[in-house]
């Protein structure tokens, strides 16, 4: 049976709280759900997180995503009619019109049913779905390091590599709604071949997993064993972090060429804890690039962390709100 443990996640506000001003947004990943009650300034009133268990199928995470949003209305002296509806950000590939979701690696039991329909039914609230990776860029353009910027690159770094990209203020999107896997562009194609089928990509060189197997063939336990021992003068974690460190700059050195974005967001764990170790090696290598606007292009640190996710959601439901019964 699907767990019911409800954790909440930090105090609550409700302070001044008028109805139709507040929207829930929701972040799924592989292991949890985080959802949390977010007002138009983008702060998180309250939020509950719990474990995702997909294989229990789409019924069972609407009913316990339900009853979750329940608890936060009625701790915060609301009505479910008080939210202006659900915004949603979770892994693809998914279909945004029906509110399917395609991720049977992530996702195992999620791919015969919708979503979206199915939140409706549960909440009968509006619903709005977008990526997860898509969802954190927006999150950080409402209210985080992003915002004020119509043409935005984000790159989050932590088991793997995401990222996300705005154009003219909005989201960037491929053949099909396809969200780009711009973590899986290649960087060192002399490197192997990866899971994706793409030699060297930026995923299998600089993400938290690709450089704590790389340590691991000299005893180190995992990346931020590498980082620890990197600080302290090793000279093998010194290569594995600087040859991250040159998949990450090509990688934006490559961004900053196809898309001409005016800021590159990077985020994750490993960019909360090792910002300072990347980012002056990217402006440098931007500095020299000839053919960029010269002081146009800026390196930020993504501000919001993995609150990125639930705010990014609830700003879909400000920006655009959907009809009810809208899958999204």
């Amino acid at each position: 049976a699907a767990s019911d443990v409800y954790k909440r996640q930090n105090k609550p506000l409700f302070l001044r709280m008028e109805r139709h001003r507040l929207a829930a947004g929701i972040d799924i990943g592989g292991t949890k759900i985080a959802i949390g009650l977010v007002d138009r300034q983008g702060t998180i009133q309250d939020q509950v997180t719990f474990s995702t268990e997909s294989r229990n199928g789409i019924p069972d995470a609407c009913q316990r995503i339900s009853k979750a949003l329940t608890i936060l209305i009625k701790n915060a002296g609301l009505q479910q009619s008080d939210l202006l509806g659900i915004g949603i950000g979770c892994p693809g590939p998914m279909n945004r019109e029906t509110g399917e979701i395609l991720n049977p690696h992530t996702l195992p039991g999620w791919e015969t049913l919708s979503l979206t329909k199915g939140l409706c039914n549960a909440t009968g609230l509006p619903i709005a779905l977008e990526n997860d990776a898509d969802a954190a860029l927006l999150g950080e353009c409402f209210v985080g390091a992003g915002n004020g910027a119509a043409h935005v690159v984000m790159l989050t770094f932590g088991t793997g590599v995401g990222g996300a990209a705005l154009s003219a203020g909005q989201i960037l999107r491929g053949v099909n709604d396809e969200h780009p896997e711009i973590g899986l562009i290649p960087v060192l194609p002399s490197e192997a071949t990866d899971y994706s089928g793409v030699p060297g990509s930026l995923e299998s060189i600089a993400s938290g997993s690709a450089i704590g197997n790389a340590g691991k063939k000299y005893g180190f336990k995992n990346s931020p064993a590498v980082f620890e021992a990197a600080a302290q003068g090793d000279a093998q974690a010194i290569a594995i972090i600087d040859r991250a460190r040159t998949g990450i700059t090509l990688a934006c050195l490559s961004l900053a060429h196809t898309l001409c974005p005016e800021r590159i967001l990077l985020g994750g764990g490993l960019m909360d804890d090792h910002f300072d170790r990347f980012a002056p090696a990217i402006e440098m290598a931007l500095s020299k690039a000839t053919l960029l606007p010269p002081n146009k292009i800026s390196v930020a640190k993504a501000m919001l962390g993995n609150l990125a996710g639930i705010v990014g959601a609830a700003s879909l439901i400000f920006s655009h709100p959907p009809p009810l019964n809208s899958a999204r």
